[in-house]
């Protein structure tokens, strides 16, 4: 019978280095000796692929709406669940992935101003009840962060400092409400002092399990 596995969120504003803190988190845990499966959000199913090119990159005629881009947002969350997730941590892999419930939280809910206690129903419903045993929100102020993403051509790095502000917001109330779950790291940090505090968080979580 294959070991429980463990699953990860890596969650943060634009900018604030998820991506690259998930692949050297992942790098160290092999090291280790873990079996580690990296993934993300939204597109990394077949499904996802197209839901991504609409929700990232659609032209300004074919935006979808505050609530269609949360139905497309779940609906590759069903799928990244069923096709990627599960079957994971069935086979006893670390689970890293870059976004999961609660960017949906803060993006649609926070940002666009959909309902959050509609929004959160709605994402228990397509993540299956999957929750993650830890998240890492990786934080650092609005301004900062959208510098040091100038360049992003995806339709969230077009949104104005209100909307950035707002969703970074969103992630600070999640951490709050469950302090045992998250761990908010100072992304402003050096990129070494910030993967030591990482490694600190998962390390204390995979002996915890």
């Amino acid at each position: 019978m294959s070991p429980a596995g463990v699953f990860v969120a890596f969650e943060g504003p634009e900018g604030a280095g998820k991506s690259t803190q998930l692949a050297r988190a992942a790098d160290a845990l092999r090291a280790l000796g873990r079996r580690v499966e990296v993934t993300f959000e939204p597109g990394a199913t077949v499904l996802g692929k197209g839901l991504r090119e609409t929700l990232l990159h659609a032209r300004a005629e074919a935006a979808p709406a505050p609530l269609a881009e949360l139905f497309l947002y779940l609906a590759d969350r069903a799928q990244h669940v069923s096709h990627v997730i599960a079957p994971a941590l069935a086979a006893g892999s670390v689970v890293l992935t870059d976004r999961f419930s609660a960017s949906t939280i803060a993006y649609q809910g926070h940002g666009r101003g959909l309902d959050i206690e509609h929004v959160k129903r709605a994402d228990t419903w397509a993540r299956n009840g999957l929750t993650p045993q830890l998240t890492l929100l990786l934080d650092l102020p609005v301004r900062l962060g959208l510098a040091r993403a100038r360049g992003g051509d995806d339709r969230f790095h077009r949104e104005d400092l209100g909307f950035h502000e707002r969703v970074r917001d969103g992630f600070l109330r999640l951490a709050g409400d469950a302090p045992e779950a998250w761990r908010v790291v100072d992304a402003t940090q050096p990129a070494d002092a910030v993967h030591a505090q990482v490694m600190a968080a998962l390390r204390a979580l995979l002996e915890s399990t």
